[in-house]
């Protein structure tokens, strides 16, 4: 929120006293308005401008207001769905016979042009719930009539720029003057709320600033991240594929990306094993009745797979916790085992809609690194810095060093939805807040954000083009040890409710591959790079000696690989350079002769002769500089 606070007196517009077109909105008396509201009132505003979060999502869901505008002029059969801000722009769906055309988008930006140079004003209006079901019927907009019979409340606003109307809360910018720059990015499918027997409409995405230069920026932005698409790069350099004949959001790791996915298991694996965790497995497939324990049955029903065994219903497991806890159950543990850390690199299955899967994004099948902690509440503030500094250390290893952090709480107002006691939830908040200072984590708090068994905290790095992806996240659980009866004997000799810390640092290892590859761009850290040199001989006479070199560098503990195919040198060393492995060895006649290879490092080019080993101490060199 905007740090702009002013009084203002009863009997104006808001608007009309600010003289700054920079402000879009306003927190009166702590509720979010329009800023042309007329006060009746004494108040304390907060103006809000674009550099808040509010202020962009009015500002975007005021863009897809202009283009809904501009739709209906151009194509009045249009009817209209939602249009909403999302993270970065605004989208609105249609219900059109025809598909949009890229034409259709010049066109439509075109009109939006027009409207916006008219500053046609923003018009707030409240109804009466019959009245403005009435008003849409009447315009045959089926779709705003759905909502509104859904809707409890006895009013109802919509906003009226002209002849066009759009059911919405609100606030708005105060006309479509206030919309500079702006762009419409792309075409999509999208089912009526996203449900597949629902009708397909069209999704028109858009971008808008309050400056060419801010959309001039994005627009820079986005040219890159299509060349970091992680699903481009996959297939240029052989990491996976997603079959059409196997099925959507399955992943077939190629032996360069299970060689990748191998390093970041192994790393895993290690750093676990230093901090104190004990590693299990958990079978694929587990009957029924133990996700009607858990709650997952009544809860995520619909995302599971069903599998029918000798006339019993058996689950695809969509998580890994019921299988940890029956580990941790199978015996009676006593508080000197505590903390008890397990962890797990699970595979899950989750039955998506296939209009939501994206590349290594979102997935049907995908590997979780698990971990839970039990543990007895006075060890809590410990045990949560512990988490936050191993997964600090390991994101750093792979890169990232900024971080945004949330912490997802319970609605104050509305305690009913959530389960566990008052007494609970502020020792799990404190714990989570106190380890945060401890290791010096700035956050956001998100107040009723908490899902309904405890509150969290979520990491979200921040890649090279500054964009969010969401890894690892730390999860109190106040559900399973009441549904499982998860106890300790503490030193008393009294069963006691342990406390269940569930945690993950990757997230998905899918998902992390796929923020790792458009990060980097494809181009890895030597450590992390499937192949980290190509053994290149200029000729078939070095074919002998380039086979020698490729020995030496195993026997280093090199990934490395031989190129002595038939086509000229340089256009190999071109083909080696598009894969962006990190070095080539280059060896003609020169090399032997010398007992040299002559090294080329991706992106910089050639960096001379040299002898083997120092070009062992090279690597070994710049794999220390990584860690």
């Amino acid at each position: 929120m905007n740090d702009k606070i002013i009084e203002i007196e009863a009997g104006k517009r808001i608007v009309d006293l600010i003289g700054d077109k920079k402000y879009l909105a306003a927190r009166v008396n702590g509720e979010l308005r329009d800023i042309n509201t007329e006060i009746t009132e004494d108040v304390e505003l907060n103006l809000i401008d674009f550099s808040t979060e509010e202020g962009k999502e009015i500002y975007w869901h005021s863009s897809s207001h202009v283009m809904a505008m501009a739709v209906k002029k151009l194509f009045p059969d249009a009817k209209l769905a939602i249009g909403p801000a999302i993270d970065q722009g605004f989208y609105y769906d249609f219900d059109k016979k025809e598909p949009f055309s890229p034409d259709d988008l010049a066109k439509i930006e075109r009109k939006m042009k027009q409207i916006i140079d008219q500053d046609i004003p923003f018009e707030r209006v409240v109804m009466k719930n019959k009245e403005i079901l009435d008003f849409f019927e009447k315009r045959h907009e089926s779709y705003k009539v759905q909502l509104i019979k859904e809707i409890e409340a006895e009013e109802i606003s919509l906003y009226r720029n002209d002849d066009f109307a759009d059911l919405c809360r609100g606030p708005h910018v105060p006309s479509t003057g206030y919309i500079h720059a702006f762009k419409l990015l792309s075409l999509a499918g999208a089912y009526w709320r996203g449900d597949v027997k629902e009708t397909m409409l069209q999704r028109v995405y858009g971008i808008s600033f309050p400056t060419q230069d801010q959309l001039n920026d994005y627009l820079k932005k986005i040219e890159e991240a299509k060349k970091r698409d992680h699903r481009k790069l996959g297939t240029e350099l052989e990491l996976f594929s997603i079959f059409e004949e196997a099925g959507a959001g399955l992943v077939h790791w190629h032996p360069k990306g299970a060689t990748l996915r191998r390093i970041i298991e192994e790393y895993w694996i290690k750093e676990h094993l230093a901090a104190d965790y004990q590693l299990n497995i958990t079978p694929h497939i587990a009957r029924g009745r133990l996700w009607h324990q858990s709650g997952h049955y009544d809860f995520y029903r619909d995302n599971m797979y069903a599998l029918p065994v000798e006339n019993e219903e058996y689950i695809l497991k969509p998580m890994n916790c019921p299988g940890q806890i029956l580990i941790y159950k199978s015996k009676v543990r006593s508080y000197r085992e505590l903390p008890l850390k397990y962890a797990e690199l699970g595979t899950v299955y989750r039955n998506e809609l296939s209009g939501t899967l994206h590349g290594l994004l979102r997935v049907r099948g995908l590997t979780i690194d698990d971990a839970h902690i039990f543990c007895q509440p006075e060890q809590i503030e410990d045990e949560l810095t512990k988490v936050l500094e191993l997964a600090q250390k390991m994101l750093n290893k792979f890169g990232f060093h900024e971080f945004q952090v949330e912490l997802s709480v319970r609605d104050p107002k509305d305690k009913e939805k959530y389960m566990g006691s008052d007494e609970e939830w502020e020792r799990a908040e404190k714990g989570l807040i106190a380890a945060l200072k401890r290791v010096g984590l700035e956050y956001k708090r998100m107040e009723g954000e908490a899902v309904f068994y405890g509150p969290k905290i979520d990491i979200k790095l921040l890649d090279a083009l500054g964009r969010e992806w969401q890894a690892s996240t730390i999860q109190f659980d106040f559900n399973l040890p009441r549904r499982f009866d998860i106890e300790y004997m503490d030193r008393d000799g009294k069963h006691k409710q342990v406390v269940v810390i569930h945690r993950a640092i990757y997230g998905s290892l899918e998902r992390f591959i796929g923020c790792l590859i458009e990060h980097y761009a494809g181009s890895f850290p030597l450590w992390l790079a499937p192949v980290q040199v190509v053994v290149m001989p200029i000729t078939d006479k070095e074919n002998r000696y380039a086979q020698q070199i490729v020995k030496r560098c195993k026997k280093q503990g090199l990934r490395v690989a031989l190129n002595d195919k038939s086509e000229k040198i340089n256009y190999r060393i071109r083909e080696v350079e598009v894969s962006k492995v990190p070095y080539m060895l280059i060896l003609g006649q020169r090399e032997i002769v010398d007992k040299m290879v002559s090294v080329r490092k991706h992106k910089e080019g050639n960096l001379g002769q040299m002898k083997l080993k120092e070009f062992f101490s090279l690597l070994e060199s710049e794999q220390g500089g990584e860690n």
